[in-house]
């Protein structure tokens, strides 16, 4: 295991490619032992650990049994340890670290994966996910410290008798409750808002956090589908426990809308750290938004409001929004034209939170961030997604639309009206054989002989080829990527003559090749069939050239 884009994670069971009670206790003692050489005060100073729901019930590495073992382990080294006291939403992980001060924080979860996986999430001392170097230092440390100090560390009923353990949840709860009213602009129109809302927590963590959420905000508690708002680590009432895979996982929530005549639908995922959006549309279903969809709209919101509060063109200066480099340019169309600043970023909220912490270092504000794996990020009191601010967001933003008589896809079009139309697909392939990655990308970077790049995709001619793995950018004068290089994983840009964007990465966290395509239009054009029909020829392209010769090792996603 390594650190990818969010933490360790594998399935549960024996072994040391597995999350287990051994592999938890090596990595906890790996993380002590760099803690320690690299914070003076490390033992004032203290983790923040906490976990989500998964298997409660059949497994014995329960995300609370590991988080209690990585606890035990700091503790036998006389280490003081703020452990919630039950499950939290991954966010709390990050927002306790910056609020108690600690060294560090770890988070047991594995988010929206299978419910065989778990994980190791780990964050800095500034509230962000560690990032190079912190992540190969702690790896290193770790296979320094392999053996269990003593017998101290498996004992987890040591959390319940040691002094050093603190019990965070009613602080931290409090504490993010009340600052989350500072995303709140209209509180007056909430209370008499006519909408309803129907939340599904995909049997996670996020139900009474989003409960809550709402009532800050003003509004009527959203709808609970019952079926889903209790934890359930077998996530029984869904084929996956992840809501970005649209209306197929999203049945009992839309079947429960349509009962109650509830036209937004909000899902968490299951450490509600994602969100996703349906909404109803007159006579034509449900609209499922995909991530950049949901981008455009909260960051157009975020802006809106902030320009609300901020009549001084100038002010527009400090003011910045942030995308990973796979997601939709949106926010760089808004940008353009309305005059903050934009950045991208690696794939991966780690890499998101590293740079609104870098930024406000130096006086300036990141409003709005997102990856187009439906994570969002209003404001930046958590420095990483969070699904429970993003939730209550929406409903406000909702509630607004409703009240000038506009629905959340209506104001997406006139979004994309004003800063141009943004097509994007996004899917992936499975593949469950490393050797078989290795070989499709190599074949990429050999595609016209050694050290050649596609020349065409689809027909349409490649203008540029940025390759991450390698740092290799076409399109810069030294052929250098201006984007950090990450050897541990694959991701290939290609930049087309028609204005096409498409990029070939695997996933951080799962045995997937994803792919991503994006028309971006000049604002005022209106041909959407023509960007549609064009986006999807560079897009089968993109699988038939690239993908295709390696196709008995794949397994293509069902859309």
């Amino acid at each position: 295991m390594s650190f990818g884009t969010a933490g360790l994670r594998a399935p549960m069971g024996a072994g040391f490619s597995r999350i287990n009670d051994l592999t938890i206790i090596q990595s906890t003692q790996g993380l002590y032992s760099y803690l320690c050489r690299y914070f003076a005060d490390f033992s004032s100073r203290g983790v923040v650990v906490g976990f989500d729901t998964r298997g409660q019930e059949e497994s014995s590495c329960s995300s609370q049994r590991l988080a209690k073992l990585s606890t035990a382990v700091m503790l036998s080294r006389d280490i003081p340890v703020h452990l919630f006291s039950t499950f939290v939403p991954t966010p709390y992980v990050p927002y306790a670290v910056r609020k108690l001060g600690a060294a560090a924080g770890v988070m047991i979860t594995a988010s929206h994966n299978p419910k065989e996986d778990n994980g190791y999430k780990v964050y800095w001392c500034n509230g962000a996910q560690i990032a190079s170097p912190h992540d190969k230092e702690i790896l290193r440390c770790i296979e320094e410290q392999l053996e269990p100090w003593s017998a101290s560390c498996w004992d987890e009923e040591l959390v319940d008798r040691c002094s050093l353990r603190t019990d965070p949840l009613t602080q931290i709860n409090s504490c993010y409750m009340d600052e989350l009213g500072c995303l709140c602009f209209h509180r007056d129109l909430n209370s008499s808002c006519p909408l309803k809302f129907v939340h599904s927590s995909f049997h996670g963590v996020g139900h009474s956090f989003v409960q809550q959420a709402f009532r800050v905000f003003g509004f009527a508690p959203p709808i609970p589908v019952p079926e889903q708002k209790d934890p359930d680590p077998n996530f029984s009432s869904v084929r996956c426990p992840n809501p970005e895979e649209g209306e197929s996982v999203l049945k009992l929530s839309l079947v429960l809308a349509e009962r109650e005549n509830a036209p937004i639908v909000l899902a968490t995922d299951p450490d509600a750290d994602r969100l996703a959006v349906a909404e109803k549309s007159d006579g034509c279903g449900w609209k499922v938004f995909t991530g950049n969809e949901l981008a455009a709209l909260l960051g157009w919101w975020m802006f809106f409001n902030w320009k609300q509060n901020h009549p001084e063109p100038a002010d527009t200066q400090t003011v910045y929004m942030l995308a990973t480099t796979v997601s939709s340019k949106i926010l760089q169309a808004l940008a353009r034209i309305e005059g903050f600043h934009f950045e991208e970023t690696l794939p991966g909220f780690k890499w998101v939170g590293n740079r609104i912490h870098t930024l406000s270092k130096s006086g300036n504000r990141v409003i709005f961030s997102f990856e187009e794996s439906i994570g969002f990020l209003c404001g930046s009191m958590v420095l990483d997604k969070d699904g429970v601010s993003a939730a209550v967001v929406v409903a406000e933003m909702a509630a607004y639309l409703h009240n000038r008589s506009l629905s959340l896809n209506q104001q997406l079009h006139n979004i994309y009206e004003t800063y141009g139309y943004h097509l994007s697909k996004t899917s992936y392939v499975i593949c469950n054989d490393p050797p078989t990655i290795q070989k499709i990308f190599g074949r990429i970077r050999n595609f016209d002989g050694q050290g050649s790049y596609p020349k065409t995709c689809g027909g349409v001619r490649i203008l540029h080829v940025r390759d991450v793995t390698t740092g290799y950018d076409s399109s810069q004068p030294d052929f250098r990527s201006v984007l950090p290089v990450s050897r541990s994983s694959q991701m290939i840009t290609f930049s087309l003559q028609n204005g096409i964007v498409a990029t070939l990465r695997t996933s951080g966290t799962e045995p997937k090749i994803k792919y991503y395509t994006e028309f971006c239009a000049a604002p005022g054009s209106s041909d959407q069939s023509g960007l549609g029909e064009e986006l999807q020829k560079v897009t089968a392209a993109l699988l038939d050239d690239f993908l295709e010769p390696e196709k008995n090792n794949l397994i293509r996603r069902l859309v």
